[in-house]
């Protein structure tokens, strides 16, 4: 069995120099900013950045991996310390918050979800993976109001995300729209 080999001190030095100039880039300009600029404030020249990452969505989804693994664990808490139905609630609210980071971020994941190979699927899939398993544990509690694929949610919240960053709503308001979207799949408390 071969081993990976770890790559040479240069090579890391400029993967994380790209990564930390895309998401700054990211947070000013949002994601569909152009990739050059991205290598420019890196310090590194295009083939750099295009050897590691071939494509926006490459370098897209190694750029929010940990975010979305820290929206993962906060959607198991919930899951421990929540109702279903006030954990399925908390997590769409929580989603939107979080895929509003970068403009036109839900955009970028909402391409991804009719693209089977795009490399934001490593991003998306998870996320839908955790909508459906919170839906399965409200629908268990019979929470839910109207039959609704993980799918379905996933794509309202992508829209509700997009929306919170046009509006530039702050947190509190960014709750009440989710609450007012949502509130047709869940039944009464």
């Amino acid at each position: 069995m071969a081993t990976a080999r770890k790559p040479r001190a240069d090579a890391q030095r400029n993967r994380d120099a790209i990564l930390a100039a895309a998401r700054e880039t990211f947070e000013a300009e949002g994601v569909l900013a152009p990739l050059d600029g991205i290598a420019l404030r890196a310090g590194v020249g295009n083939a750099t950045l295009y050897r590691n990452f071939p494509t926006r969505d490459d370098l897209l989804a190694a750029v929010i991996a940990d975010s979305i693994a820290k929206a993962l664990s906060e959607a198991d808490e919930l899951s421990r310390t929540l109702t279903p139905r006030a954990a399925l609630a908390e997590w769409l609210v929580l989603l939107t918050w979080r895929l509003r980071i970068w403009h036109d971020l839900p955009y970028c994941l909402a391409t991804a979800l009719r693209d089977v190979e795009s490399p934001m699927r490593t991003t998306s899939d998870p996320l839908l993976e955790r909508t459906d398993s919170l839906l399965d544990a409200a629908r268990a509690a019979d929470a839910l109001a109207t039959p609704v694929t993980a799918s379905e949610v996933y794509e309202l919240v992508l829209a509700l995300s997009w929306a919170v960053d046009r509006f530039d709503d702050d947190a509190a308001a960014a709750r009440k729209r989710v609450v007012m979207a949502t509130a047709g799949i869940f039944t009464r408390p």
